[in-house]
């Protein structure tokens, strides 16, 4: 018997015993397991149509295979740059903002008054729960350029009225940091849970040796809860390309279409409305595979800059 048939064999006599020992975790485990074994490993058997001329009267297998002339007509098409033109900008505008969940915990877990903490942080959390749907007819309520709100107030102050929802220039600010007001109180959960683990003995060496808030919130807060920033960091640079077309599909309209139009949108006309499912299915591998790529990438980085990754 070789070596490396020794190796194996005692990898899979340690294996049959962790898991006789742990088989109740591996119980809990499986129907995470079979969800995205199901969901989404099967489902990418599907991938192929993007290199088909896909019909459905014809199957996969009986569809024309055609390589990659629908990327190369995506490529090639005059909205290929503005669709990734406004993607990468509305996902690096919400990206600049990343770190506002964190600022947000740290300045949550200074909070001594109790009922004033739970009291904010309950104000802040509810807009998570609230629907995309509802979240657009609130601006909608708000913002209409002859019944919203907001320019009632500028008409108060003799101000013209701005139609921010049909308005190019607008969109994306609006798309943006409404979606910080729902989001922003959600997203410090998991930081907040990062800084209860601080340990609280470090706190109280530091004000023995006359460090003041401040310095203690850079020094030892934030350098303690880092693995858990570069973690979802990583993560979301891993959704990168992917906005969430409900919400830009919603607050979508022909007039500010110049910088609302994005490619989860185009997926979702050109497959869904126009059945054009090849063309759809090339288009939204491709931004698949940036994110991919872009994973592995700043994974990659972290690694060596911080020794914190996801692998």
């Amino acid at each position: 018997m070789g070596k490396d048939q020794l190796i194996q064999n005692g990898r899979r006599a340690r294996f049959k015993k962790n898991f006789l020992r742990n088989w109740q975790l591996y119980l809990f485990m499986m129907p995470v397991f079979l969800y995205f074994f199901i969901f989404h490993y099967i489902p990418m058997y599907g991938v192929q149509i993007a290199f088909k001329d896909y019909y459905a009267t014809l199957g996969i297998w009986g569809s024309e295979w055609v390589g990659f002339e629908h990327f190369e007509r995506f490529f090639s098409s005059y909205y290929f740059w503005r669709l990734l033109k406004n993607t990468i900008i509305l996902n690096l505008y919400m990206l600049v903002l990343f770190p506002l969940p964190i600022i947000l915990a740290l300045a949550f877990n200074e909070l001594r008054n109790g009922a004033f903490k739970k009291w904010t942080q309950t104000l802040t959390y509810a807009p998570h729960f609230i629907s995309v749907v509802v979240v657009v007819g609130m601006l909608v309520a708000f913002l209409d350029p002859n019944t919203g709100l907001v320019n009632h107030v500028l008409r108060a102050f003799g101000l013209d009225a701005i139609p921010f929802l049909t308005s190019p220039d607008w969109f994306r600010h609006i798309f943006v940091w409404s979606g910080q007001w729902q989001t922003l109180g959600w997203s410090t959960i998991i930081y907040l849970a990062a800084l209860a683990g601080v340990n609280p003995e470090l706190h109280e060496a530091a004000k023995v040796d006359g460090a003041t808030r401040m310095q203690r919130i850079t020094r030892i807060n934030i350098p303690s809860i880092m693995p858990t920033i570069v973690i979802l960091f990583i993560l979301n640079i891993g959704n990168f390309m992917q906005i969430g077309f409900e919400k830009v599909l919603l607050m979508q309209n022909t007039l500010n279409s110049e910088t609302s139009d994005v490619i989860q949108t185009f997926v979702y006309q050109t497959g869904i409305l126009e059945g054009q499912y090849s063309f759809a299915a090339a288009v939204g591998l491709f931004e698949s595979a940036i994110n991919i790529v872009l994973l592995i990438t700043v994974n990659q980085i972290a690694r060596k800059v911080s020794e914190n990754s996801l692998w």
